[in-house]
C-alpha cells in the first residue's frame, strides 16, 4: 500500500510486509536507477530527506524505517543486525527491486554492509557513511555508557522540548531536518538499542566478502578513521574511500550536498555504462596515486 507524502509532494508513504513485521518507507519515484538509504539507531528514514531532495532527480530513492523505528512495527526482540538485514532484503524481494544501489549511515551502514555481502550480484554498488565499524573494545564501552537510560529519559520529554535543545546544539541543521530527527527519536523503541548488545560482526569479513563496488564515507571526525579505510582498501581493492572535513558521524545531517555529491560521483559513471558481463578484482577500485584508494572532499 502506498500513499502521497506530506515531505514532498512527489514522493510517496508505503509499507512492507517483511518478516512478520510491517516497514514504513518513504519513496521519490520514478524510473530511475534505485537508491535504498538506510538510517542510523534512532533515525528514521525522513531524516535522509534533505539529502534525497538531492538525489531524487537523478535517481528512486527508497527510505525504510528500520524495525523498532519511525513508523515500522516494534516488536519485543529481534534486533539484530541479521534481523535489520533479513527485513532489507525482504523488502527488496517484496517491492521487485533489481539490482539497486545501497546507502547506509551508522547502523545502517553496518546493515547495508550485510546486505550486499549475502546478496552479491544482485547489489549493484553500495556506500558507507562511517558506518559501526568499531572494535569490540569501543562497542562494549558504547553499550555499557548509560545511552539506553538516556533515550528513556528522552523518551518521557516532550517534541518540543527535544527540539529547542536540538537547535541549540546543531544551529547549522535545518529546522525542517531537526524535527525530523526528534520525531524519529520519539518514535524509537527502546529495544531498538540491542543492536548494541556485543559483538557485532566482524566488519573485515563483510567488506572482504563484498564483490560489488564499495565507497566508505569517512568524516574527518567521524567514527572510521583513514587507517582503517586503508585496511579495508587492502582487504577488498573494490573498496574506494572518500573523506569530507569537518564534519564528525553525523553526515547525512550536518553535510547532506557534499554526501549526496559523493554519492552521485560514485553512482553515476556507472549508471551510464552497461553492466559489466564479468568482474575483475580492483576494477572499480581509485588509481594508486589517489590516496591509495581514497579521495578527500574539502
Amino acid at each position: 500500500m502506498t500513499r502521497k507524502n506530506i515531505i514532498s509532494a512527489n514522493w510517496t508513504d508505503g509499507v512492507c510486509r517483511a518478516n512478520g513485521i510491517n516497514i514504513h518507507y518513504l519513496r521519490t519515484g520514478g524510473e530511475k536507477p534505485t537508491l535504498i538509504a538506510l538510517h542510523g539507531l534512532t533515525g528514521s528514514g525522513a531524516c535522509w530527506s534533505q539529502m534525497a531532495r538531492e538525489l531524487e532527480q537523478h535517481y528512486d530513492i527508497i527510505m525504510p524505517d528500520a524495525r523498532g523505528h519511525g513508523r515500522s512495527t516494534k516488536p519485543w526482540h529481534g534486533y539484530t543486525y541479521h534481523d535489520h538485514a533479513n527485513d532489507v532484503i525482504e523488502l527488496i524481494r517484496t517491492l521487485d527491486i533489481k539490482n539497486p544501489y545501497l546507502l547506509g549511515h551508522s547502523m545502517g551502514g553496518m546493515t547495508a554492509a550485510m546486505v550486499a555481502s549475502r546478496l552479491g550480484f544482485a547489489i549493484s554498488g553500495i556506500i558507507l557513511a562511517d558506518p559501526t565499524f568499531i572494535s569490540p573494545e569501543w562497542q562494549n564501552a558504547v553499550y555499557e555508557s548509560g545511552i539506553v537510560q538516556e533515550h528513556r529519559q528522552m523518551l518521557q520529554s516532550t517534541k518540543e522540548a527535544l527540539f529547542k535543545e536540538a537547535k541549540a546544539k546543531h544551529r547549522f541543521r535545518s529546522s525542517e531536518l531537526l524535527e525530523h530527527i526528534v520525531q524519529a527519536r520519539l518514535q524509537t523503541s527502546v529495544k531498538a538499542f540491542d543492536v548494541l548488545i556485543p559483538p557485532n560482526p566482524e566488519f573485515d569479513e563483510l567488506i572482504r566478502n563484498i564483490y560489488v563496488p564499495t565507497l566508505l564515507v569517512l568524516g574527518s571526525e567521524g567514527i572510521v578513521s583513514p587507517e582503517t579505510a586503508r585496511e579495508l582498501h587492502a582487504l577488498n581493492p573494490d573498496l574506494q574511500y572518500q573523506l569530507i572535513h569537518d564534519v564528525g558521524h553525523g553526515l547525512p545531517y550536518d553535510e547532506p550536498v557534499r554526501l549526496a555529491a559523493a554519492v552521485d560521483a560514485f553512482i553515476r559513471p556507472a549508471t551510464r555504462s552497461a553492466r559489466r558481463s564479468s568482474h575483475q578484482p580492483g576494477a572499480y577500485a581509485y588509481a594508486a596515486q589517489t590516496y591509495m584508494g581514497g579521495a578527500s572532499i574539502g
